[in-house]
C-alpha cells in the first residue's frame, strides 16, 4: 500500500468512498448538505493536502491534511498546529491498517511542517477511530470540542484530540 498525494482523476473515487465509509458508521443515515461537501474532494485540495491510500492501482482510503488555521478547511484557531479533516477508508477494508497508515502520514507532514501539534474531531459513532487515535498518542481535549446544531435530529459533539509533536510520547496540551 502506498500513501501519495491524490491525483485529479481520483477525486471523485475518493469522495464515494468518503460518504461511503461515513454512511457505514450509522446505516441508513444521510448526512444531507455534508455529504455534498465529504465528495468535494477538488475543493479541499485547493489549500489543504488530500493524501490517498492506493493498493495497486485502487484507492481504498483518504484523508485531508490541513497544513495551518489559516486553510478554508480547518477547524482550528491555533497558530502551532495542523489538522487532520475527513479520513475514511473503503468500508471493505477497514481494520486492515489503512486509517492508521494515513494518519502517521499526517503526523509525519506536521512534523515535517514544523507544527506542535496535530489536531482533529471524531464523533460518538467513530469508536473505531477514536480508539485507533489513542493508540497512536492523541488525547481527548474537551475545551476544544465543538457542536454542530442539527434540525432535526440531535446535535452533534465533535470530540477534538490533539497529539503534541514536539514532545514524543509527552501529552498534548491546547494552546
Amino acid at each position: 500500500m502506498e500513501i501519495r498525494p491524490i491525483r485529479p482523476d481520483e477525486y471523485d473515487t475518493l469522495g464515494q468512498i468518503t460518504v461511503e465509509a461515513y454512511r457505514n458508521l450509522q446505516r441508513d443515515t444521510r448526512y444531507g448538505d455534508y455529504e455534498k461537501e465529504l465528495m468535494a474532494v477538488a475543493a479541499r485540495a485547493v489549500d489543504s493536502v488530500v493524501l490517498v491510500a492506493v493498493d495497486g492501482d485502487e484507492v481504498v482510503g483518504g484523508v485531508t491534511y490541513v497544513p495551518d488555521a489559516e486553510r478554508s478547511m480547518s477547524e482550528f484557531s491555533d497558530p502551532d498546529a495542523a489538522g487532520i479533516r475527513m479520513l475514511a477508508v473503503r468500508p471493505d477494508r477497514q481494520g486492515a491498517g489503512v486509517g492508521k497508515a494515513l494518519t502517521a502520514a499526517c503526523i509525519e507532514q506536521a512534523r515535517a511542517d514544523g507544527r506542535s501539534r496535530i489536531l482533529l474531531h471524531s464523533t460518538e459513532v467513530m469508536q473505531v477511530a477514536r480508539e485507533m487515535y489513542r493508540r497512536m498518542g492523541f488525547v481527548e481535549v474537551p475545551e476544544l470540542d465543538r457542536w454542530v446544531l442539527r434540525s432535526p435530529g440531535p446535535d452533534l459533539r465533535l470530540i477534538a484530540f490533539a497529539l503534541a509533536l514536539n514532545d514524543l510520547g509527552s501529552p498534548a496540551t491546547a494552546p
